[in-house]
């Protein structure tokens, strides 16, 4: 048993990849047509780390509900953690990137951590080795 997919509510799906793939590096897994349950068009769209087995389902946000929920998917809790090898270099590559921290690096008992903002504005962990 395992988690395969969890669901990120998006604005667009294009400038999401972008963010995903191209600034933060991970793989875009699928990039598919579907339809909504109602039979309107859709994309599925899949991103994850390198080498990781869970990956993101970018989903345009539908509707009025889920446009709410556009960057508060977790009520303004960090819900998202990414855990890297190298914490410096990452840090450093997101920071030329424009990807926006809302803390500064800082020590934890369990390693290296900083908060950044995803496109959608929902709060991730940027993790590393102590």
């Amino acid at each position: 048993m395992r988690v395969d997919l969890v669901t990120l509510v998006v604005e667009e799906y294009d400038p999401a990849i972008e963010f995903f793939v191209g600034v933060l590096g991970f793989e875009l897994v699928e990039d598919s047509p579907s339809r909504t349950n109602d039979g309107r068009p859709k994309r599925w769209v899949v991103v994850r780390p390198p080498g990781a087995e869970t990956g993101i389902l970018l989903a345009r946000a539908d509707g009025e509900r889920q446009a709410a929920a556009v960057g508060n998917q977790v009520a303004g809790r960090v819900g998202f953690f990414l855990r890297v090898d190298d914490f410096a270099a990452a840090y450093d590559r997101m920071v030329v990137a424009g990807v926006e921290f809302v803390t500064a690096p800082r020590s934890e008992p369990y390693g290296r951590v900083a908060v950044f903002l995803d496109i959608a504005g929902n709060r991730w962990d940027l993790l590393g080795p102590a």
